[in-house]
């Protein structure tokens, strides 16, 4: 099995290729040399057995339009504590709504039956998600990110989406949220490891082998965290390297064969 962050730039694309050829797929940001609905197809992947969004902003959801045709996406998981109408709205709030948006709204729609069958089998892979839900106290579309804990074979993930720090503390008082933290390994920065998503607290529960930034050149002070979460991680081997963060950035698509 192999995870994979791509590099897309200032953007979020995580696969998961089980040996078995089944696939899920956390967002579809992509750059201009980077794009999941190219370079899946190109990996041999038609189906994306799972498809996760965690977050409702662009850099989220940038290639949905192209990766809609030309994969199969038979489920999604996201927040569904805001409808389609509710995201339209907030959104329009920002200007005119974009391609890949009017995607995410349809799907919003269209996705919500359950699917029949049997689900696809992703053996020595568990997966559970956590989010706050949209309200008053969480009225925008960070703070209700959709964090998914990835488990292989033992190695733990935790993909956080762009959640804040008053996100992170109303998901630290979630019942199983703080046991399922404890044992996270490798640690993708929220907000692509900007200072406003970083929180202090999760890391009085957790430390993770590494940190990962899926980020690009300098922009929005993504460079500025990189010592402070190293100060949270034991250090993992890359390369022969012991590396307490990586980044797409320098390091490119980053992956664990497990």
């Amino acid at each position: 099995m192999r995870v994979t962050v791509h590099d897309v730039g200032h953007g979020s694309c995580i696969s998961l290729i089980h040996d078995n050829g089944n696939v899920m797929l956390w967002d579809c940001g992509h750059s201009d040399e980077n794009r999941p609905s190219q370079f899946l197809p190109v990996m041999g992947i038609n189906t994306i057995h799972n498809f996760f969004i965690t977050n409702y902003d662009e850099d989220h959801i940038s290639d949905l339009p192209n990766l809609l045709a030309s994969v199969d996406l038979p489920t999604l998981f996201r927040n569904k504590s805001i409808s389609a109408d509710e995201l339209h709205r907030l959104k329009l709030q920002g200007g005119p709504i974009s391609p890949a948006m009017s995607s995410m709204l349809a799907m919003i729609v269209d996705y919500n039956q359950p699917v029949l069958g049997v689900p696809p089998a992703f053996p020595g892979v568990t997966f559970t998600t956590y989010s706050n839900s949209y309200g008053l106290a969480y009225n925008e579309t960070n703070n209700i990110s959709l964090v998914t804990f990835l488990n292989l074979n033992g190695t733990k993930f935790i993909f956080p989406g762009d959640v804040e720090r008053a996100g992170w503390l109303g998901l630290l008082a979630q019942p199983g949220f703080i046991e399922e933290l404890r044992t996270v390994s490798v640690f993708v920065a929220s907000h692509h490891g900007r200072e406003s998503g970083y929180c202090s607290e999760v890391f009085q529960v957790c430390t993770p082998d590494v940190v990962v930034m899926s980020d690009s050149k300098i922009k929005h002070a993504t460079q500025g965290m990189t010592n402070i979460y190293a100060s949270h991680a034991s250090g993992m081997s890359f390369g022969g390297t012991i590396r307490r963060v990586v980044t797409t950035r320098n390091d490119g698509d980053i992956s664990w064969q497990r």
